[in-house]
């Protein structure tokens, strides 16, 4: 039997939830995801979800009655609900909830703390941490906000680097993305640093919701961050940078330096610079297979599991044919290609373990996905293209090759080098396994193949 005869695997099993921009923590065997207007979700899984809350109306079911907990947040803000939160745990064990909010149509924001012992509370609220977008006062720096250079203070992440330093990325379009150094035993940031350290952005370029993981086995830190806007029209999609150090400087695949990646002086949301660098992980696409089209996937957070040196990326996405509220939590593993750039499975995640695939298995027809850098509505439809047995491909202009130990694929297309990771996945739109490609070229873009046969 070849192994990609995968029809005696047991049928997953999915429960489906909605948390907008979900940022993940693990807490005993459960996994838990926070999202905008406090929407929280949790698995044991990462498969089988179930809502624990939907909005921040109400008494929420882990922080009480937000509106007024909250108020110093949303009064700044002008705004009833919440924006992407984060969550981390301290080393001493008491959980920090990083909630913000902000008006939306200008970038007058605040970020505040909230503390508990427990991941389901009660919460207190240890106050604001950052403003933005201040008319009658100075800003953090101590000069007068200008929205072109200072930050949006939204969509915080928390997290240790390997020498358990506390950092915190955050922000949104505007001024561009920032990393503060926190106090590791309050979660505050220290003092004397105003904004932070820019990392990228800046003159409102559509760039948001970072989230950094340090991968051991690369000795990076990976920040990832979504372009675009969150409408199913609004080319929402994930790209990913890295980086030896926390704070940076932070490099694409084609070895950009992020710092450079900012809008035109005088240019507002300038989409062309914008498309340029950080290199794509996924974005709009639709399999031939599938009777749908994944839209707007973006606003992740990313898991290691620290027993297997499995990882995961977690992101909402919306569906074609549907509405802007129409959107759900997925879940698809990640992997370290030959290059130590990540790579996202095409479907999502099964709990397969991966298996030592043949040269021969791999020969056969797949629907090619090339991801591509536009920030549009546009989506990357699939083509049929082939493996072939001496090693060239159908379909397509171009060459493959394979190391079976590593589970490493290569594909040259038009003098692109792409290089990924076999695994096999569970179709949903044909209900089995199949084995499957994923490979990030040197120009930054990603490409999928899905088996057909």
């Amino acid at each position: 039997m070849l192994k990609s005869d995968f029809s005696s695997l047991q049928k997953p099993t999915f429960s489906d939830v909605s948390v907008h921009d979900p940022g993940i923590i693990k807490v005993g065997n459960e996994f838990y995801v926070f999202g905008s207007h406090l929407a929280v979700a949790k698995s044991k899984d990462l498969m089988n979800w179930e809502q624990v809350a939907s909005n921040a109306f109400g008494i929420h079911p882990i922080f009480g009655d937000t509106q007024k907990k909250f108020k110093d947040c949303l009064e700044w803000a002008e705004s009833k609900t919440f924006w992407a939160p984060d969550m981390i745990r301290l080393k001493n064990g008491k959980f920090l909830f990083y909630y913000n909010a902000c008006r939306g149509d200008a970038p007058k924001s605040a970020l505040g703390i909230a503390i508990a012992d427990n991941i389901k509370g009660p919460y207190e609220n240890l106050g604001l941490i950052l403003k933005s977008d201040m008319v009658d006062e100075l800003s953090h720096d101590g000069t007068v906000y200008d929205g072109r250079v200072h930050p949006n203070v939204v969509d915080p992440h928390t997290f240790f680097c390997k020498e358990d330093k506390l950092w915190m990325m955050y922000g949104s379009f505007s001024g561009g993305i920032f990393i503060l150094e926190m106090n590791p035993e309050t979660g505050f940031p220290f003092e004397g640093q105003g904004y932070g350290k820019k990392m990228l952005g800046g003159n409102h370029l559509e760039i948001e919701g970072p989230y950094v993981i340090y991968a051991p086995e690369a000795d990076f830190y990976y920040l990832f961050s979504t372009y675009g806007r969150l409408n199913p029209d609004g080319g929402y999609n994930m790209r990913i940078m890295r980086s030896k150090n926390p704070d940076g400087p932070y490099t694409d695949a084609s070895g950009f330096e992020m710092i450079n990646a900012v809008g035109p002086d005088g240019s507002m949301f300038d989409r062309k610079t914008c498309a340029k660098h950080g290199s794509v992980i996924m974005r709009n696409h639709k399999f031939a297979d599938s009777g749908i089209a994944f839209l707007s996937p973006g606003h992740n957070s990313v898991f290691r599991c620290e027993d297997t040196g499995r990882y995961f990326i977690i992101f909402h996405v919306r569906f074609s044919g549907l509405g802007f509220h129409d959107h759900q939590v997925r879940v698809h593993e990640i992997y370290l290609n030959e290059d130590v750039w990540f790579v996202a499975s095409p479907h999502r995640y099964s709990n397969r373990q991966l298996q030592n695939y043949k040269v021969s298995d791999l020969i056969g027809n797949y629907d090619f996905i090339e991801h591509g850098r536009e920030i549009s509505a546009e989506i990357s439809y699939s083509k049929l293209i082939s493996l072939n047995e001496d090693l060239s491909l159908a379909g397509i202009d171009g060459s493959w090759g394979y190391n079976p130990e590593k589970r490493f694929i290569d594909l040259i297309i038009e003098d692109v080098v792409y290089k990924g990771v076999v695994s096999h996945q569970w179709n949903e739109a044909i209900g089995r396994f199949v084995l499957t490609f994923t490979a990030m070229g040197n120009n930054g873009v990603s490409v999928w193949g899905s088996k057909t046969e």
